[in-house]
């Protein structure tokens, strides 16, 4: 009798000598009989590849949705956020390690059984607008994302992922009937940095990113984690921003995080904010016209403002909206069109 917790996967093909290849990431695994996939949550059982980790939710909580960070995303609302364990990243400086590596290191999988139906009701009852799948990596409990993304459309909720990019074309596709919104964190723009620090590569990232943009209803925003010495040159951000105006677009927002000692990346300080702010320049000189500062509580950057005329339109303090002056998705005083998705 199979676990309860065990689920037939999504987006894979059987092979040669009961193998199968998931597709639902980049790395595409093959995998043998009763092995586990890179995320280490999704096993081949007799030739058949499941998810280990359907109803086991290790965190769910109602959060701002500018936690996320999605700003120009139903601004001032609450997501349903809620994951559960494994990730196809090893990043030496994650700051939920305690649940995305877990599985990897020593084989644990914990989490409470939720179905989707209680994910969605609670969500209601909570008065979210939105579920966030977040925390970790929600491209490897895509079972769970789709029937709880289904259900919560039905029900009027928006649906977010808060994702590292490295799903499939076919994951996206999969997804686009009932997902809404994205942040993708663009970690930096090296694929040495990617490989050495998130033992992951770069260009399927990119491709998430221009694919989305271009090909897809999905709102869309990005975030980088600028890690002192490591990704925060003039010269690379300069190239990851000069490549979110040109194969993104000028109206996709730009989230320039603090980074803090986490896990096993502690040899650093915190980024100094003089670097943040020299990283929001390089965005607004590219042409972005949405750069925003987080983990940097009372900053001015936090705010949204008018590309053109230069107007305070979403003042932001931390998660909180103090103010939205907004009409009809324009700017009040020079009529310019804020990009965004029930702004």
């Amino acid at each position: 009798m199979r676990e309860k917790s065990l689920k037939e996967a999504v987006l894979w093909d059987a092979a040669e000598d009961k193998k199968v290849r998931c597709k639902l990431c980049n790395w595409r695994c093959l995998i043998d009989e009763g092995k586990l996939g890179r995320c280490c949550v999704r096993k081949n059982i007799d030739g058949t590849l499941y998810s280990l980790t359907y109803d086991k939710v290790c965190s769910a909580n109602p959060d701002p949705i500018e936690k996320k960070p999605l700003f120009h995303f139903q601004p001032g609302s609450r997501s349903f956020s809620i994951a559960t364990m494994g990730c196809n990243f090893r990043c030496e400086f994650c700051q939920n390690w305690q649940i995305s590596q877990a599985a990897v290191e020593d084989g644990r999988i914990d989490g409470q059984a939720i179905s989707p139906e209680r994910i969605v009701e609670t969500a209601v009852g909570g008065g979210c607008k939105s579920i966030a799948y977040t925390y970790t990596e929600p491209t490897i409990f895509m079972e769970l994302c789709n029937d709880c993304g289904r259900l919560a459309k039905k029900q009027g909720l928006t649906n977010v992922f808060v994702s590292n990019g490295f799903m499939t074309r076919e994951a996206i596709d999969f997804a686009g009937d009932w997902l809404n919104g994205i942040n993708v964190d663009l970690k930096s723009f090296s694929e040495d940095y990617y490989k050495r620090l998130c033992k992951a590569r770069l260009q399927p990232v990119l491709d998430t990113i221009s694919y989305i943009a271009k090909e897809t209803n999905i709102w869309l925003e990005v975030t980088t984690l600028l890690v002192p010495g490591e990704n925060d040159s003039d010269d690379e951000l300069k190239k990851l921003a000069d490549f979110i105006v040109s194969r993104a677009g000028a109206d996709v927002p730009w989230h320039i995080s603090r980074f803090h000692p986490q896990y096993k990346y502690l040899d650093s300080g915190p980024t100094p904010v003089s670097s943040l702010e020299r990283a929001e320049e390089i965005g607004k000189a590219a042409g972005l016209h949405y750069v925003y500062l987080g983990n940097v509580p009372g900053a001015k950057s936090e705010s949204t403002f008018c590309y053109n005329c230069g107007r305070v339109l979403i003042e932001r303090v931390g998660y909180h909206i103090s103010a939205n002056h907004i009409t009809n998705s324009c700017c009040p005083d020079c009529g310019t069109k804020i990009a965004g998705f029930e702004l």
